[in-house]
């Protein structure tokens, strides 16, 4: 096992509105660290005014590491930041040991979590996008020349020129692979429409009890540990809410803070189902001390997604996890904010591990959906064939019954801006508005 200095660099700075402690900073870099198997020798948090466009750190520190590195025989440095390219190399050759980023560090864990061939592609498009941008003087043989084939036998392309490439080939057979994927989810969604079945995406902070939830709810057996990243493979289920709504559940990636660019972009088709669910259930872990953070780190990143996190045009219900886990005194404060919601937000205390709370949760979500989504009885006419077809394409068909005159006597269940584009469509020459599913 590789024994590893995990190393948090502390600026003091504030992310996205909340000042993070450096301890719990450096906490969830060991939590990474430990879910690769990495041996923690020795984990600290250190002070940088600035950044060094060198080496990162000032010389003073860099002889202090290398002395900590030397003395507990260190084969890995985590840096708990982002660094580029020539700071990597110039770490690497100071220390003598090999250096991995917070990037490369949780692509490595992607890359051992990854189950499916769509999560493994996910996370090797992710990497090579990484590593495509270290090429520069990172390695050791760019200087190298493969037999060249120039009109004037030339030198050929340098090796640097080989790898990048062979990288951007592989990268564009990936994204054409990925491309497909995203068209049978579509497909997918698609036949799904035409069972009256809404979606339900569970999304929230790197273990906060997604997993544990998605397993009680629906009784599958999806992995659930505490470990972070336990999940990357989208599993789906039905759950009956109540006497007269199933939907169907969907458990995603968790997301973390600075959560590199090019694996939301790797894992968009994933993302995708969280982006058209009719309703997304945001998973707190209420008893973390930065959970407001957290809940700040997940709301960015539905944002970048294009998701409307204001309670206005999304239905986000928060699920405050891990009650069970507080204090009489804090979970007493706890479920008080939980009856007031968060902004134009409701939530709903749980405790995933024991099940309290999950039935007040279940009619939440049915009460949510019911809200959202109508369903409409119409008589169309043999000489309204397009308003049928618009029908089975825009709507959840349901029944059914063909008339001796020709004409199809059918219920249907719409969204709210196609319930719209139906009444437009038909004039409110007397059709029914639409009845709560």
């Amino acid at each position: 096992m590789t024994r590893a200095l995990v190393v948090h660099p502390e600026t003091g700075r504030r992310t996205r509105g909340g000042a993070r402690s450096g301890e719990t900073r450096l906490a969830e870099a060991c939590g990474l660290a430990g879910a690769i198997g990495l041996e923690i020798a020795h984990a600290c948090a250190v002070p940088l005014r600035a950044a060094r466009p060198a080496t990162f750190f000032a010389n003073g520190k860099l002889e202090d590491l290398k002395a900590l590195i030397d003395t507990l025989e260190i084969g890995l440095v985590v840096l708990n930041a982002q660094i580029t390219p020539g700071q990597q190399r110039n770490l690497e050759t100071f220390w003598n040991v090999k250096v991995l980023d917070r990037t490369g560090l949780i692509l490595e864990i992607f890359g051992e979590r990854a189950q499916t061939k769509e999560g493994r592609l996910q996370v090797e498009l992710a990497h090579l996008t990484y590593q495509k941008s270290r090429l520069v003087r990172s390695w050791t043989h760019l200087e190298r020349q493969r037999g060249g084939m120039g009109f004037l036998g030339g030198p050929g392309e340098t090796q640097i020129e080989a790898d990048r490439r062979q990288i951007g080939e592989r990268i564009v057979k990936i994204k054409a692979e990925l491309e497909l994927v995203t068209r049978t989810r579509a497909l997918h969604r698609a036949a799904r429409r035409r069972v009256p079945f809404p979606v339900v995406a569970l999304v929230g902070y790197t273990n906060a009890g997604k997993s544990t939830l998605f397993n009680t709810l629906t009784e599958a057996q999806v992995l659930a540990k505490d470990l972070l990243f336990a999940t990357l493979d989208p599993t789906m289920r039905a759950v009956r809410l109540n006497a007269n709504a199933t939907a169907i559940f969907s458990d995603t990636v968790g997301f973390i803070s600075e959560l590199p660019t090019d694996l939301v972009a790797a894992f968009r088709a994933t993302l995708e189902e969280v982006i058209a669910a009719d309703v997304i259930l945001h998973v707190r872990d209420i008893a973390h001390p930065e959970s407001e953070e957290q809940r700040r780190d997940v709301l960015a990143v539905l944002t970048s997604l294009g998701i409307d996190v204001s309670g206005q045009g999304a239905h986000i219900i928060e699920v405050w996890n891990k009650v069970d886990l507080l204090d009489d005194e804090t979970r007493d404060a706890v479920m008080r904010r939980a009856a007031r919601g968060t902004d134009s937000t409701p939530a709903i205390a749980v405790s995933a591990r024991t099940g309290e709370g999950l039935s007040e949760l279940r009619e939440v979500v049915a009460q949510t959906l019911m809200a959202t989504r109508r369903r409409v009885d119409l008589v169309v006419t043999p000489q309204e064939g397009e308003l049928l077809a618009w029908l089975y394409a825009r709507g959840s068909v349901i029944e059914r019954t063909q008339m001796d005159d020709g004409s199809v006597k059918i219920a249907a269940v719409l969204g709210p801006e196609d319930m719209g584009r139906l009444d437009r469509r038909l004039g409110h020459a007397g059709h029914p508005a639409g009845e709560p599913v």
